[in-house]
């Protein structure tokens, strides 16, 4: 069998020295029956190994529920990367950041009144040791000493830039050792003297993250890590987007200098993006540093391969300096097919204004998602307003502590204005009624730093004009079960021009054969859409994001359903397909 090992100088590979030329794919932001197409056209581009984390929220939702099937299904991505010839590096975290929902942390853990994550907290310890068990049973008879092809797993993630518990670490360590795992163990940090130094541990082969300043970082890296090979296990090559930024793009050109940079230089390399893929559903993260900003559905990233699996300019820039330094293969992926444009008539598919009819529980304060143990994005709140409430008959201020993330507000069934955590936005002025409502969208966990974890919904007290609002109900939605219903519904209010949120529609369009399309959102105003039951992520005109990725294999020839759940007012009842994808600005 093979061996793979650290040496004073280089990483070894049966005692002879090997250059790492990784790039990261993440198989739970990827189509199943697209991940072998990914990782050839890796290969193609000359690299040898591949880099995945492990999202531990999408394997285990709920507590107990363990999922490694499907999308999930860790181990047949590291077989499919073996069946291409290449190495394969494993960041099980349990933390990930990832711009992913809450770092890639389950709901139910964070949630946990008083724990201490990414610390030695007895409570944490005992779930993250569980989860690693049942990681390392996939990924240990996959390890380059047990014949199969898994050369480095990495302890943690970024850890330095949040804390400093070496006990935490060496608690990490010995539970992945107690797992079987025998391959190399590696942390990474920003070459930052304080992160490096707090983010690894003795015995550990610390790596950087960054996208420039090569001989830069690699010093500071030097530094730290005294012997052995240097590695940027996050060739940052690209970046991410949020709700109501721009589309971040990068030279190709200066993409390729720096990697050169890097390369020269001996070092090692993961680019992290080689494919980015897509949020599907409602998995994008947020970040929080004063002000938030979620993160949008694409997670393209720029990439040298694009969210539809297209090489691109910077693919082949970073090819052409790979082959400085590797045997690149003569074969070329093929370029991108323009994908098919039509448009679909959509109808409405009954009253979708979601009344807590259904709830019977009242609380004097408004619960959290938490405290309601939901983990989709929208709830609606109701209350009675007191009957003295407008005794002066005039507008009366309502306030919450807090609104995480976005409210529509209406009283008596009249809309009457929103509330936005990104703008800070926690009052408004409204008119005298007697019920009040509020529908409340989670739009992203944060996923860095801190805030890991928070609460969701309304959060503390409610007052009108400084008065406490009591008695609330609330009412969680399931939004695969109003897509599921839409999507059986033979729909009404066909031809309509418009249609007011919230509200849930349907159309259907054939196809002479399965094919990757791009959905169309620009005359639409926020909400989220499906196609054949997969939840294709959230739109917003907010933008930048213009289009929604629909993958290959979600398609079928023949008859297939679209549902969209509008949650402000469509421009237009159709759905149009785009021959490619607009992700801000500039047509892609």
């Amino acid at each position: 069998m093979a061996s793979f090992s650290i040496g004073d100088a280089d990483f070894l590979l049966d005692g002879q020295s090997h250059r790492i030329l990784s790039g990261a794919i993440h198989y739970f932001r990827v189509h199943p029956e697209q991940w072998a197409d990914r990782i050839r056209k890796a290969r193609l581009m000359g690299l040898n190994a591949i880099e995945t984390y492990v999202a531990w929220n999408v394997h285990e939702p709920r507590k107990g529920q363990w999922d490694a099937a499907g999308w999930n299904d860790l181990g047949r991505f590291l077989d499919l990367v073996a069946e291409e010839g290449m190495h394969a590096i494993v960041r099980p975290g349990p933390y990930i950041c990832a711009e992913w929902h809450n770092g890639g942390l389950p709901v139910w853990l964070t949630s946990i009144p008083g724990i201490r994550l990414r610390s030695s907290d007895p409570r944490y310890l005992a779930e993250v040791t569980q989860y690693l068990r049942r990681v390392y049973a996939i990924v240990a008879p996959r390890q380059i000493d047990q014949g199969g092809n898994v050369i480095l797993v990495q302890i943690e993630n970024e850890y330095g830039a949040y804390g400093a518990d070496r006990d935490y670490l060496r608690e990490l360590v010995d539970a992945t050792r107690a797992a079987g795992i025998t391959v190399p163990l590696t942390t990474v940090d920003q070459p930052v003297h304080d992160h490096l130094a707090n983010g690894t541990l003795p015995g550990l082969h610390a790596t950087g993250s960054f996208g420039s300043r090569a001989a830069e970082r690699l010093a500071t890296l030097r530094e730290h890590q005294a012997t052995g090979p240097l590695m940027c296990s996050e060739f940052w090559d690209g970046w991410f987007d949020w709700w109501g930024g721009h589309h971040h793009t990068t030279s190709a050109s200066a993409a390729a200098s720096e990697l050169d940079d890097l390369l020269s230089a001996g070092a090692s390399v993961n680019v992290y993006m080689f494919h980015g893929g897509t949020n599907f559903g409602l998995t994008n993260g947020a970040n929080d540093k004063g002000r938030y900003l979620p993160i949008v559905t694409s997670y393209d990233y720029d990439a040298p391969l694009d969210e539809a699996g297209h090489p691109t300019e910077k693919y082949w820039a970073l090819r052409e300096v790979l082959a400085k330094y590797t045997e690149v293969p003569d074969e070329v992926p093929p370029g991108p097919v323009e994908a098919s444009v039509f448009t679909v008539e959509l109808s409405g598919t009954g009253d979708q204004q979601w009344s807590s009819a259904a709830d019977s529980a009242a609380h004097v304060e408004p619960p959290t998602f938490e405290e309601l143990d939901h983990t989709g994005a929208l709830v609606v709140y109701e209350a009675e307003l007191p009957d003295d409430a407008f005794r002066h008959g005039g507008p009366a201020l309502f306030e919450v502590d807090e609104v995480r993330d976005h409210a529509w507000v209406s009283v008596d069934g009249r809309p009457v204005g929103t509330m936005s955590r990104t703008l800070h936005q926690r009052a408004l002025a409204i008119p005298q009624g007697t019920r009040l409502r509020l529908l409340v969208e989670e739009q992203g966990r944060v996923n860095y730093d801190h805030r890991i974890g928070e609460r969701k919904g309304l959060i503390g007290n409610a007052r009108l004009d400084g008065r406490p609002v009591t008695g609330w109900s609330a009412t969680p939605i399931d939004l695969a079960s109003v897509a599921r219903a839409a999507a059986e519904s033979t729909g009404h209010g066909a031809g309509r021009a418009r249609f007011v949120g919230p509200v849930a529609l349907r159309g259907e369009f054939d196809l002479d054969a399965p094919h990757d399309l791009f959905l169309d959102t620009e005359a639409w105003g926020k909400g989220y859409a499906f196609v054949n039951g997969l939840f294709l992520g959230r739109y917003w005109s907010n933008g930048p994001q213009r289009t929604l990725y629909v993958p290959a294999p979600a398609t079928r020839q023949g008859r297939n359903v679209i549902v969209v759940v509008e949650l402000e007012q469509l421009g237009e009842a159709t759905a149009r397909f785009a021959p490619y994808p607009v992700l801000g600005g500039l047509e892609q």
